[in-house]
């Protein structure tokens, strides 16, 4: 017997939608996807997309960077500092010409996060200027 579940439509609106909240969702599940999607058994370290797609050549680490580069626009849309999007420019930026090197662009995706930095970056704007939107993290 098949089992139906509800679908929640508010939650989606809350994902989707265009205010600062949502904006905070979308950014933490995108650096969560990004940098800490699964945890690397024995060694305990938690990786992302970011550092699978850096094994591809060229395509892995431009597909890496473009995704990098929607954290900043999210970061433009929220009205962030023009220094601080420069910074947030040249993290996804020198991840991703470094992660392009082989072998060692491997290991540097594996220990330089730029999304991770990134995202520090966007939580300290929304915690300054939108402190409403802010939550606890219970990790």
């Amino acid at each position: 017997m098949a089992t139906a579940y509800a679908f929640d439509r508010n939650a989606v609106r809350r994902f989707v939608g265009t205010d600062v909240a949502a904006t905070r969702m979308r950014v933490e599940m995108l650096e969560r996807v990004l940098e800490r999607a699964f945890v690397i058994p024995g060694i305990n370290r938690p990786v992302g997309l970011d550092a699978v797609m850096g094994v591809l050549p060229i395509a892995g680490d431009a597909l890496a960077g473009i995704m990098g580069l929607y954290l900043v626009w999210e970061a433009r849309n929220l009205g962030m500092p023009k220094l601080t999007l420069m910074r947030m420019l040249a993290n996804v930026g020198f991840d991703t010409a470094v992660g392009a090197v082989p072998l060692v662009g491997d290991v540097f995706d594996f220990l330089f996060r730029s999304n991770s930095k990134n995202l520090r970056l966007i939580k300290r704007h929304l915690d300054k200027h939108h402190p409403g939107t802010s939550v606890i993290d219970a990790r």
